[in-house]
């Protein structure tokens, strides 16, 4: 018998958290995550020539997104007066590395703090992971320090929802993994092949609801003067955010992904309580009219695999009637284990009869190969734990970070 949330857990989750929070800038804000208007704009209110604006901008763009510049000193196309004046007022600074974490895998986790003017506040920090294999490396980005949902099998989601990052802190993230990868473009390799190559937006928080920061954000990812990762290489991964799903294809135009992990608005209401919102009939229709799809760009349903929840071959069934006519794949991903959740993965034995089957019926279905599972950063793993760290562990680990 299929079990639901309430049954495993005693409690029914909330629908969404509200933001405890709100941004607070750095004396000297950071140039990166400015779109080239709004870098034009700060250009004038230091005084810059309206006829020199667009040449400096372009040049502010090439040194920040091309190579990777980590202040105004190293850009040396510009004049030490301009450099001078810039270093007053802005900087161009990304997160910093509190603690990298390799997994056996290869995978890397980063703890990331994000700077803030409020010397109130204890700073705020994400997690961001690098995934490599033989024939890209992907990113996995946060867009919300903590989670604006309670997806039950989610351990982000157990976390509170501290505050919407910003563009330049979401743009941050993918200059920290070209810093520390050494992925700009004076790294010499024998292939001369990028590191990241593909971004997920898949980490921390629901990239949906906070919908400007990150199309902002992504817009300067995928430019083609500045860090060029492809649209069709950018995925962003939603719960259901139904109205602003029409957005994304519109504003952004990148590679769409839906949280699914139920067939049955009864079981997805406790799984995903966004879908007592937006429920599963009102989500793949949105998906059926999402601008761009068609079978060389498919939407992608994510689909934990949770033991005697979600895994009959009765629910693979009603997948594939659900999907008809959505140009879609189907990513099953095995439940990753994380302190104190009630689900376990699925046996082995039954993700393949469920694979086979989507299979059959003419749908990719690739069993996603956790990764980073031994440094919780696998899928639905992310929640800073090295928060939870001592002093000395945190102390250790940051150490380790500066010497690579």
């Amino acid at each position: 018998m299929t079990q639901t949330t309430t049954e495993l857990t005693g409690t029914s989750a909330p629908l969404e958290k509200v933001p405890l929070e709100s941004y607070v800038p750095p004396a000297r804000p950071s140039l990166i995550g400015l779109s080239r208007e709004e870098l034009t704009e700060k250009l004038g209110d230091i005084g810059v020539a309206p006829a020199q604006r667009k040449m400096r901008v372009q040049q502010l763009w090439h040194w920040m997104y091309v190579r990777g510049a980590q202040d105004f000193e190293t850009m040396t196309s510009i004049s030490k007066d301009m450099r001078k004046e810039l270093e007053q007022h802005f900087t161009v600074d990304r997160p910093e590395v509190v603690a990298e974490q390799i997994s056996s895998d290869g995978t890397r986790k980063w703890l990331l703090r994000l700077p803030s003017g409020d010397k109130l506040e204890r700073a705020h920090e994400v997690e961001c992971v690098y995934i490599p294999e033989t024939d890209r490396g992907t990113l996995c980005v946060s867009s919300q320090v903590g989670c604006t949902l309670n997806c039950s099998f989610c351990h982000t989601g157990t976390q509170r929802l501290v505050r919407n990052l910003t563009s330049g802190e979401i743009v941050g993230q993918i200059m920290v993994a070209r810093d520390r990868l050494n992925d700009w473009i004076d790294r010499e390799t024998p292939n001369g092949n990028r590191l990241v190559t593909n971004i997920v937006m898949m980490g921390m928080g629901e990239p949906l609801y906070n919908f400007e920061a990150v199309r902002d954000a992504l817009l300067i990812v995928a430019d083609n003067e500045g860090i060029g990762i492809s649209r069709r290489r950018i995925t962003l991964s939603t719960s259901g955010v139904v109205p602003n799903i029409k957005r994304t294809g519109e504003e952004i135009g990148v590679m769409l992904a839906i949280s699914l992990h139920a067939v049955r608005d009864e079981l997805r209401n406790e799984l995903v309580p966004l879908n007592r919102k937006y429920p599963i009939a009102e989500l793949l229709q949105a998906c059926r009219d999402y601008p761009g799809a068609s079978n060389a760009r498919r939407i992608t349903f994510e689909y934990v695999m949770l033991k005697g929840v979600n895994d009959s071959l009765d629910d693979a069934k009603l997948l594939v009637k659900l999907l008809k006519g959505i140009p879609a794949k189907i990513n099953l991903i095995p439940f990753n284990p994380w302190p104190g959740t009630a689900y376990e993965c699925s046996d082995w034995e039954r993700i393949e009869k469920f694979s086979e089957y989507i299979f059959n019926a003419g749908y990719s279905s690739p069993v996603r190969t956790p990764r980073g599972r031994d440094i919780l950063a696998a899928c639905g793993q992310l929640k800073s734990e090295t928060e939870k760290l001592s002093a000395r562990e945190r102390q250790a680990l940051r150490a380790m970070a500066m010497t690579d």
